[in-house]
């Protein structure tokens, strides 16, 4: 089943989603504007505001109001893209040139900042104290882990504690507030919606381990970048760290540097998909997946559980 079939009862929802997101970018700067919108509609599946509409539905839903959670998660993602792209100097994200590329990476920053700040200012019209501050304390751990992510660049002797510590901060934990926090403004119960902030958790983990395959079995049309960009730009992911384990690919691996050539890179990609670190990395995402099922069950029965389960698997299996 294709992706946007599994939530096609939402389609109208999404794209009432979708007209916001821009509107909340406008800006009386006409390049700051344009810088913002740039990235949104460059595309993404809206991971973070669909399960904010899913999460909602085991409450009061009202579509003016979820709009406005979801917009906001969304924003925060966006932003976050933006700055990660200075930090790694990259020219390319979803197949188009990057805020930084375009522009330059004064202009990224201000940009990164300017969508930010319009996140929150969205927020502001949620009156819900609890929701404020888990979106706080996930901004908080959203900056702590860029700023590992900085620290950890071409670090080829960190562990996967580290990695795993990383990839909560960097993605697992704003999938899991877009969950929690769709749900506490459709005043879901608190036991419900803590079971929700969780399966957000483990999918949001399951989803950047299959993200970092994707980046070494993903051609470059299929990822919008060159694959292998990741290890290029320094970033050390799962599939490295269980192919590292081979003293002799570390080697190889350790080679790498921001001005690698292409052949160079096809030969460490090759070499980690041979180490059989592909399958060991995909066994602990779909661990991730299970817990995120076993979650899933305990959730009230309608409509949106159902389809939390089939995005669940879809997110776990995705191959392109």
């Amino acid at each position: 089943m294709k992706f946007k079939m599994m939530y096609s009862f939402l389609n109208s929802d999404i794209d009432i989603v979708e007209e916001a997101l821009e509107e909340a970018v406008y800006a009386d700067s006409s390049l700051l504007r344009e810088a913002s919108l740039h990235l949104l509609q460059a595309g993404g599946k809206r991971i973070r505001p669909l399960f904010v509409l899913l999460a909602a539905r085991f409450g009061t839903y009202d579509i003016n109001m979820m709009k406005k959670v979801a917009v906001s998660l969304e924003l925060i993602h966006a932003a976050s893209l933006i700055h990660d792209d200075v930090i790694d100097d990259a020219e390319i994200r979803r197949g188009k040139q990057t805020v930084k590329a375009k522009w330059d990476n004064r202009i990224a920053m201000y940009t990164g900042d300017y969508i930010f700040a319009r996140s929150l200012e969205l927020m502001t019209e949620i009156n819900k104290p609890e929701a404020h501050k888990i979106l706080a304390h996930t901004m908080v751990e959203l900056v702590i882990g860029e700023i590992e992510q900085m620290k950890d660049k071409y670090r080829f002797d960190q562990n996967i504690k580290d990695y795993l510590r990383r990839i909560k901060r960097k993605t697992a934990l704003l999938i899991s507030t877009s969950c929690q926090l769709g749900a506490i403004a459709a005043d879901v119960e608190k036991n419900v919606h803590i079971k929700l902030a969780q399966f957000g958790y483990y999918v949001g983990m399951s989803y950047q381990i299959i993200d970092d395959i994707l980046d070494f079995t993903g051609t470059e049309k299929e990822l919008g970048k060159p694959s292998g960009g990741d290890l290029l730009q320094g970033n050390i992911t799962l599939p490295v760290l269980f192919a590292m384990e081979d003293e002799k690919i570390k080697k190889e691996i350790s080679k790498v540097h921001e001005n690698s050539s292409r052949e160079e890179m096809n030969k460490v990609i090759r070499l980690i998909i041979q180490s059989g670190a592909i399958e060991r990395s995909r066994e602990i995402s779909n661990r991730y997946l299970e817990k995120a099922l076993l979650i899933v069950e305990q959730l009230p029965q309608n409509e949106a559980k159902a389809t939390l389960k089939s995005i669940a698997k879809y997110i776990g299996k995705r191959k392109f």
